[in-house]
């Protein structure tokens, strides 16, 4: 008698500027999802869950810290997908096929907004590096948080010790990201959902509740 397979796993993730609300979502999702008797797994981007990947970690250093100008937009993409392709042949490949759902807090679409728009290194570059590193491989749905940029960043600047480099990027760098991420949901609506991030968490996490029901057919519990 065969084995009975293993259904594969969903692979969510959650995108946007920066304050725009994602870390708080995804611990509130995973947290809804896991009542409802899935089985979850949350992640991040760069560098992968916390102590998993040290080299991707490093990696994550690198981009995150420093000032602005300190990589070019074709070093930072580079960068992006070295740790990407660690993170998801190690650890989201290998956890989806288990049957576990992974929440991952950026993914590609982060890199074609911040350096294909935000730093304007242009979509086929982005887009080439992904096919080379990863093929095909995409999330089954994409939340994208959109928030105005001047309310994002008051939000990411009050977190204590949290800023980084991207944070202390100029306005019109913001405003370029904001619209990157805005054209990725319009080009892939069947993969991607823009959700409106201003509010209270409840109301965000009302909206992502009815996306995932809508798409998903999931029901959260309250």
């Amino acid at each position: 008698m065969s084995e009975k397979r293993t259904r594969r796993g969903l692979f969510i993730t959650f995108e946007g500027g920066e304050g725009a609300g994602k870390s708080t979502q995804i611990a509130r999702l995973a947290e809804r999802l896991a009542s409802a008797g899935v089985d979850i797994f949350a992640t991040r981007e760069p560098g992968g869950p916390p102590g998993a990947l040290p080299q991707a970690m490093a990696i994550r250093r690198l981009l995150v810290e420093g000032e602005p100008g300190t990589w070019s937009a074709e070093s930072e993409a580079l960068l992006n997908y070295t740790q990407r392709i660690e993170h998801v042949r190690r650890i989201i490949e290998p956890t989806l096929a288990r049957g576990t759902w992974v929440l991952c807090d950026r993914f590609a679409d982060s890199t074609m907004a911040y350096q294909g728009y935000g730093h304007r290194l242009g979509r086929p570059f982005v887009e080439r590096l992904h096919r080379l590193a990863l093929g095909a491989f995409k999330p089954d749905l994409t939340l994208v948080f959109d928030i105005p940029v001047e309310t994002g960043l008051k939000r990411a600047l009050a977190r204590a010790g949290a800023e980084t480099r991207y944070e202390r990027m100029d306005v019109a760098f913001h405003e370029r990201l904001r619209r990157g991420f805005r054209a990725i949901a319009r080009a892939e609506p069947k993969r991607c959902a823009l959700v409106d991030a201003r509010g209270d968490v409840d109301a965000v996490s009302a909206r992502i509740a009815a996306v995932l029901k809508r798409r998903l057919g999931a029901r959260l519990p309250a």
